[in-house]
């Protein structure tokens, strides 16, 4: 337990940029760690990358098909040991409430490699996470480190409208992806909980480039001040549609689905004002979920909006999907919301919520079996309910 609380210790007192190295030294000494390495999830959630304390680590690790990529996805830690020698590596997820950041590999020597020590590594990965989520505000290093190639302005514009990519708790979880991760521009996710309600939107800016961008983040942040005021969700919408038609007249509009989900009873409330779509599984049943089009934000001055409501049962997943999953067509000339996407639903259904978005818009890719510029945007939620 000293021994944890040095290290814990040392990463707190660290520089920002330097929680690495301080990790390295701090685990050098208490638990005789001969390599001591960071590897960051990159944006589109296919590779991991190396992290230093200069952001710009060379080495790259495919999700799929490497040992850390299997932590990654297992998030067990004792079911990545990899020997090496007369030594151990030890791949340990470094996970923050849901949001996989990465993995941290330590290497021991074999004598060193109790069960004890191993809990404690967990726990020092699972602080490091949390330090790392702080010194994100103060320096560049982590989101330097976990690109594969530079970003448009337009994509780190809407990354840094992001809320996490993934969450779990007691009740839901929930994780989403955007696509292409390096260039996307209008398609947006936000959400937040409380001690009453799950609130998500999903957004569609129409447009492209910096213009499409300039516009969700906008709307975003029109929403996000109206849900904070604390109004119900159809008021929330109205003030968001009127601070996007007073910029723009209705010459651009974002078309949103918003939903607030109370946690007590599992009643939501959903506002289609736009182009994304919801989809539900049930057990075994998949389909779209009816909710009647209201008109998207921004498109005419005054719009009202009313909410439909449903009944979440513990154990659905809701399936949120933009314009750039659903139209997406096959070679053929066959729409993916035709039969694909219930196919690709129900062939994820055993994945936990953080992995579906990827594992979907992966099916998106071989499907159109061609390159694509469009956003497309994938989030699930799986609800759990409070008696979970």
């Amino acid at each position: 337990m000293t021994q944890r609380l040095d290290v814990e210790t040392a990463l707190r007192a660290a520089a920002p940029h330097e929680l690495v190295g301080a990790l390295r030294d701090a685990l050098t000494t208490a638990y005789g760690a001969t390599s001591v390495r960071l590897f960051l999830t990159d944006y589109g959630g296919t590779v991991l990358r190396s992290c230093d304390s200069s952001g710009r680590g060379e080495d790259s690790l495919p999700v799929s098909g490497s040992a850390e990529g299997r932590a990654l996805g297992s998030q067990e830690p004792r079911e990545q040991q990899v020997p090496r020698g007369d030594e151990t590596d030890h791949h340990l997820p470094v996970t923050v409430r849901g949001d996989r950041i990465g993995i941290l590999t330590v290497r021991l020597p074999r004598d060193r490699c109790a069960p004890e020590v191993l809990d404690e590594l967990r726990y020092v990965a699972d602080l490091l996470g949390r330090e790392i989520l702080v010194a994100e505000r103060d320096t560049d290093v982590y989101q330097r480190a976990r690109r594969v190639s530079r970003l448009t302005l337009a994509a780190e514009m809407q990354w840094q409208l992001l809320p996490a990519r993934a969450y779990t708790e007691e009740s839901f979880a929930l994780g989403a992806q955007l696509e292409p991760a390096y260039a996307v521009h209008g398609d947006s996710f936000d959400w937040t909980a409380d001690a009453d309600a799950l609130m998500l939107t999903v957004t569609n800016g129409m447009g492209e480039g910096i213009e499409a961008s300039l516009l969700t983040h906008l709307a975003v942040n029109a929403l996000r001040n109206a849900r904070r005021a604390g109004i119900s969700l159809a008021d929330q919408a109205a003030l968001a549609d009127q601070a996007v038609y007073d910029h723009y007249r209705g010459a651009s509009y974002v078309s949103t689905l918003l939903l607030r989900i109370d946690r007590a009873t599992g009643r939501m409330q959903a506002i289609d004002a736009g182009s994304p779509q919801l989809w539900r599984m049930r057990e075994k049943s998949i389909e779209r979920v009816p909710i009647e089009a209201q008109m998207p934000l921004g498109m005419f001055e005054e719009s009202h909006y009313a909410p439909q409501e449903f009944t979440l049962a513990p154990g659905d997943r809701l399936i949120f999907v933009s314009d750039g999953v659903y139209e997406t067509m096959s070679p053929l000339g066959e729409r993916y919301a035709e039969r694909a996407l219930a196919r690709a639903i129900h062939a994820t259904s055993l994945l936990p919520a953080a992995m579906v978005p990827r594992a979907v818009l992966r099916d998106v890719a071989e499907y159109r079996d061609a390159e694509s510029l469009d956003d497309a945007l994938v989030l699930c939620l799986d609800w759990f309910g409070d008696d979970h």
